[in-house]
């Protein structure tokens, strides 16, 4: 138990890795502990892009380098180590924007599907947000049916992708500020898939060889990813599910039930959860799951599927990354169900010593040793029973080697913009401006993001903990996605009583008075766009300044591990946000690369990276950005809400 300790910091998890132990099953604890990082590799200074390679170019000695030293840290081409820390740097982001793009344009040929009457059993159900759509992209509304309306959003969605000139429709969500910057610079995108396109072409042998320019087109790839693939998948999926609400949850291993069928629903894309969600409430579902000898059927969510269904269903999530073996490990678990996206191929090894189906069910992410079920949206219902079947016809086979950790948590999810809008401002004037105004005096001192993975590198959960509970004793409200979002959750954070518990006095007195935790829950990865339209919003409603770039918010990726998470700083580094990784660094290979990102970004989009493994110290500079921020505007000493008696408005007239 003492080993399990230093892996997490989540009781259930220790746990099962205890458990995992115990039962001589490999997790990717273990294999993170057998398995040591290549220090040059780690660093972003390994080149593998042609059949020369892979080059390996060390790291400097010292500062002081001789030219002859300096030509041997070469590629086999000639290639320096700045251009090869930026060519593994941008196809790191092509490779993050690829997976939200693609995500989206799922998304998008399901809306059409059913825009077009072609998928039974789904509908619209945000007709208001279908409408403000339409408006923002200039489809004519009139007296035509929601069918048709929403046939061209989806059309013109679509049409996104593959854009070869002009710029993306969602540009114009952003400050006018932001986007003449984007402009002037050269990095406004023209389509989705062309921005991933030209990243792999330009990091192909012999081809753009001037890190400045590779890093140029990184940006430019990375807004098509924020302020297209990621907020097309947004809009949409509101559109399609609903426009996410507050919600009353449970997270943690915890949610598992001994007498049920237990299926977790584990990836990114929502269609099929939705329909799961639906399918395992059938009355005749659970008379089948009852003639297997189950109580019922209780589905759970894993990783950003689960973000999706809990914040329109309230289905409990059963843990974030590092979580996914250790529920097979319960010995409870039926099926898990996957689509694409942060899945394991150690999930297959995991079920192979319990009862547990892995089921896969897109065509592009199978694994070895799975059950595949393609799922089609046209045919959505009947797949989604026969994925539910097929894990009640294993309830028979569960074993006696059954332990489920007694561990879960209360959360309350569902803060979109359009919620925090409302709560903020009520029906009638829905607004930022208490938000904006609490800032200026002081009780909120700014806003952070802190977003994206868990790494098996550190241990789990404990960095998005440390650092999310300095920020909001330091008054800063936090908003959050992804596993990030449920580390926090885990804690205990997500609660309107966690605010008195944890935060400092300001921040508390007004989550006290709107009801909201100090910590809020806006969705899964692509959900980080509902932070882009966040921060615009305070902008609109003024006293702030006029970009984004000049609020006081920052962003985090604390246990970043994926190429996801790369694409979304780097998207929110050229929106003009301070934001600051942790664990480990891409490009520290090459001093010359690591300055422009983390130096003279700040000079070209008022935006830039840092990077601090230690939580507390990224906190500190989080912290500093923010305050550096105030004082630019004006609001660095607090100014109380004063009510002016009569002598009072006397004394100011005279004046």
């Amino acid at each position: 138990m003492a080993e399990a300790e230093t892996k997490s910091v989540d009781n259930a998890s220790i746990e099962m890795i205890e458990k995992a132990a115990s039962d001589r099953v490999n997790t990717a604890f273990d294999r993170a502990e057998a398995m040591k990082p290549c220090p040059i590799g780690s660093v972003g200074s390994c080149c593998s892009n042609c059949g020369m390679g892979p080059c390996r170019v060390p790291l400097p000695k010292g500062k002081e380098e001789t030219p002859e030293e300096k030509m041997k840290r070469k590629g086999v081409c000639g290639a320096t180590a700045e251009t090869i820390a930026a060519r593994n740097f941008v196809r790191m982001i092509a490779g993050g924007a690829a997976a939200h793009g693609d995500h989206a344009r799922k998304v998008t040929e399901a809306f059409l599907a059913v825009a077009r009457g072609e998928a039974p059993g789904y509908d619209i159900k945000d007709e208001q947000k279908l409408l403000q759509l339409a408006l923002d992209w200039d489809i004519e509304i009139g007296e035509r049916s929601n069918q048709e309306i929403a046939i061209d959003i989806g059309e013109k969605a679509l049409a996104e992708f593959g854009r070869q000139e002009g710029e993306l429709l969602f540009l114009r969500r952003a400050p006018l500020k932001r986007q003449e910057l984007w402009r002037r610079q050269g990095v406004a995108p023209r389509g989705i898939d062309r921005e991933v396109v030209e990243i792999m072409h330009r990091t192909h042998m012999g081809v753009d060889q001037d890190y400045k320019n590779l890093l140029r087109q990184g940006v430019r790839t990375a807004i098509s990813d924020g302020w297209g693939g990621s907020m097309i998948a947004t809009e949409l999926q509101d559109v399609l599910f609903g426009t996410p609400a507050p919600v009353f949850g449970q997270i943690n291993l915890g949610v598992l039930k001994e007498d049920e069928v237990n299926l977790i629903i584990h990836g990114h894309e929502p269609q099929l959860a939705e329909m799961l969600a639906v399918v395992t409430q059938d009355p005749e579902m659970i008379e089948y799951a009852k003639s297997k000898g189950a109580k019922g059927i209780n589905l759970a969510g894993m990783c950003c599927t689960a973000n999706e269904i809990l914040m329109r269903h309230g289905v409990p999530i059963a843990g974030n990354f590092l979580q996914q073996e250790l529920a097979v490990v319960t010995g409870a678990l039926e099926a898990i169900v996957v689509d694409v996206q942060c899945i394991m191929q150690g999930l297959a090894d995991v079920a192979q010593c319990y009862h547990t189906k892995v089921i896969t069910t897109d065509p592009r992410a199978q694994i070895q040793g799975a059950t595949h079920i393609e799922f089609d949206e046209r045919n959505a219902i009947e797949v989604a029973k026969n994925i539910l079947r097929t894990a009640i016809d294993n309830f028979p086979n569960r074993g006696k080697n059954v332990r489920i950790p007694k561990y879960k948590t209360d959360l309350i999810a569902g803060f979109s913009h359009e919620t925090i809008n409302y709560l903020l401002g009520g029906i009638f004037r829905a607004s930022y401006r208490p938000l904006n105004d609490n800032i200026i005096n002081g009780r909120i001192r700014g806003v952070a993001g802190v977003v994206g993975c868990n790494n098996a590198r550190v241990r789990h959960d404990d960095v998005h903990l440390t650092m999310v509970k300095e920020l909001i004793k330091n008054d800063i409200l936090v908003l959050q996605t992804g596993c990030s979002a449920m580390a926090c959750a885990k804690a205990g954070l997500m609660t309107p009583e966690a605010a008195s518990k944890y935060a400092g006095e300001g921040l508390a007195s007004v989550c006290e008075a709107v009801g909201i935790p100090p910590v809020l829950h806006l969705g899964s990865c692509v959900d980080n766009a509902r932070i882009l339209i966040a921060a615009t919003a305070m902008v609109k409603d003024g006293g702030l300044g006029d970009d984004i770039s000049d609020l006081p918010v920052v962003g985090a990726g604390p246990e970043w591990m994926s190429e996801k998470a790369i694409s979304i700083g780097q998207y929110f580094v050229g929106s003009g946000v301070f934001t600051v990784f942790g664990v480990n660094w891409p490009t520290l290979g090459s001093e010359e690369v690591t300055k422009f990102l983390f130096e003279d970004f700040e000079a070209m989009y008022s935006g830039m990276w840092a990077f601090e493994p230690d939580p507390l110290e990224a906190a500190k500079l989080m912290i500093e950005q923010i305050d550096k921020k105030r004082k630019a505007l004006g609001i660095d000493k607090a100014r109380e809400r004063i009510l002016y008696d009569m002598a009072m408005r006397r004394e100011l007239e005279a004046v």
